[in-house]
């Protein structure tokens, strides 16, 4: 691949609709690249649970953990991805690599063996450990004056990813449901090679974004990080071999579901060592350290909202398929159709909400009143699928439940994810914003882990009670946001 530079200014380009051009080939990047996960995703709990059209025919609570540790990897790896592209590769060489494993990892997918599926799922993390941090942030790097006109940018990327994840449960669901489960698994790695040949097409448009600055760009600084990730990575296999030794011999015993709660558990404690780390040993003034608090508090509240929002594609993908009525005269909606409920809503309601807060202007609610907002929505729309499943009994359940939920998700994720994105770009020092873009996908990752192992209790809890404890915990959570709201903004010293 390529890195030439186009001799024009992205922050004086406004080619694309008044914007830069680049922004155009990052859109249809993220585009395809969400079209192949959204796609795939899809089908990954309906096929590990199916008895009936030659899937893997798992219990429920074993394909749910798989599930959260798959999305948790695909999320947590979004760190090292990020310091890899801030000190070796620069963002954009990390999204093209990111791209072709993940395009890999879906064709690896798509042969129709045990070993292969979980292979497939291995190269996917990486890929997207890689792609999903540093195009976000080579977004931010076309906006150098910062500024709403960042944030209309970041509002256009944000279209592109929820377009993607409209068509890729409606294409890769139906093949994978309908006709075969592999075809789905290699309609997404068909969707992410699209991806990758008009980036390729399209770097040039970018100037200077997503390459290597300053000290970071000199041989002897990247040889230097690069020695550093090489005895990471050795020491990470020696304790995986460690670990899988260990487990075999029967020394320690290890169950699926105790391994992905101890992860998690691990993680979080990792995470808020690092962001010590950083606040003490990486930030040059206070108002660094700060706004670098700031970013922690924010990690935290995305963790809390992704763990009740990525229901979507475990419990509440279940909940569709076993007690919702799918048929429409005379024939049965896929189930992984009902998962581009929430990106249609988002493409309808993102333009009125970003109205919205421009029209507020000076009245514009503070980024933790906004966080404290998503999660209080997210919570009121589980509500609505604890009333419905009261019903389960009598029947099948209207899909007009899950349609309801899913609205309330979408305007709660609207006021959270991104202004938490683009928050992320104002918020962090030039100099680690890929490495703070990657904390946020492992607050994601955590929340990603944690739903997959709440839906675990979806057979052997009443739905009504599983849905309504989520609620009161997420929407508890907003309530303390709203409430110290005020503190949490004077972190951001006059960041809005």
């Amino acid at each position: 691949m390529s890195d030439s530079v186009s001799p024009a200014n992205p922050a004086g380009d406004r080619s694309f609709f008044g914007h830069p051009a680049g922004l155009a080939t990052l859109f249809f990047t993220e585009f395809w690249e969400r079209f192949s996960y959204y796609g795939m995703r899809a089908l990954l709990v309906l096929y590990m649970t199916d008895t009936v059209r030659h899937g893997m025919g798992m219990a429920t609570e074993k394909a749910t953990a798989i599930y959260g540790l798959y999305i948790f990897g695909v999320y947590v790896l979004a760190l090292p991805g990020g310091w890899m592209a801030d000190r070796i590769f620069g963002q954009r060489r990390a999204v093209f690599y990111g791209g072709v494993i993940i395009a890999l990892g879906h064709f690896t997918m798509a042969i129709p063996a045990e070993p292969t599926f979980f292979l497939g799922m291995i190269l996917i993390v990486i890929g997207t450990g890689l792609l999903k941090p540093n195009v976000s942030s080579v977004v931010g790097d076309l906006y150098p004056e910062g500024g709403a006109r960042r944030d209309a940018g970041f509002s256009i990327f944000y279209m592109g990813i929820n377009l993607g994840a409209f068509f890729g449960p409606l294409i890769c669901g139906y093949l994978g449901e309908e006709v075969n489960w592999h075809y789905g698994f290699g309609a997404a790695g068909i969707g992410m090679t699209a991806g990758l040949i008009q980036y390729v097409r399209g770097t040039r448009k970018m100037g200077n974004a997503g390459l290597l600055k300053g000290d970071a760009a000199s041989d002897a600084s990247v040889k230097r990080a690069t020695g550093q990730f090489l005895r990471a990575l050795a020491i990470m296999a020696v304790f995986t071999a460690a670990l899988v030794g260990l487990t075999k011999s029967g020394v320690v015993a290890i169950t699926l579901v105790g391994f992905a709660q101890s992860i998690g558990v691990i993680v979080l404690a990792l995470a808020a060592v690092y962001f010590l780390y950083i606040a003490f040993f990486a930030c040059h003034d206070p108002v660094e350290r700060s706004r670098i608090g700031a970013i922690f508090l924010l990690f935290l509240g995305a963790a809390m909202f992704w763990s009740g929002f990525e229901q979507a594609g475990s419990s509440m993908n279940l909940f569709a398929e076993t007690y919702t009525n799918r048929f429409i005269f005379g024939w049965e909606v896929p189930t992984s159709w009902l998962q581009s409920v929430n990106p249609i809503f988002i493409i309808l309601l993102a333009p009125v909400i970003g109205a919205l807060w421009v029209k507020l202007g000076d009245r514009n609610p503070s980024i933790p009143v906004k966080f404290g907002m998503g999660l209080v929505l997210l919570g009121v729309g589980f509500l609505v699928l604890a009333w419905g499943a009261q019903f389960i009994e009598a029947g099948k359940v209207s899909p007009m439940w899950l349609v309801t939920t899913y609205f309330f998700h979408t305007v709660g994720e609207l006021c959270l994810s991104p202004i938490g994105l683009s928050s992320i770009t104002k918020l962090a020092p030039e100099r680690l914003v890929s490495q703070m873009m990657g904390t946020w996908f492992v607050g994601a990752a955590i929340g990603n882990l944690i739903a997959g192992l709440i839906a675990g209790y979806i057979e052997d809890m009443p739905q009504t009670e599983l849905y309504t404890t989520v609620a009161v915990i997420v929407a508890g959570t907003g309530v303390l946001y709203l409430l110290f709201s005020k503190p949490i903004a004077k972190l951001t010293h006059g960041i809005k």
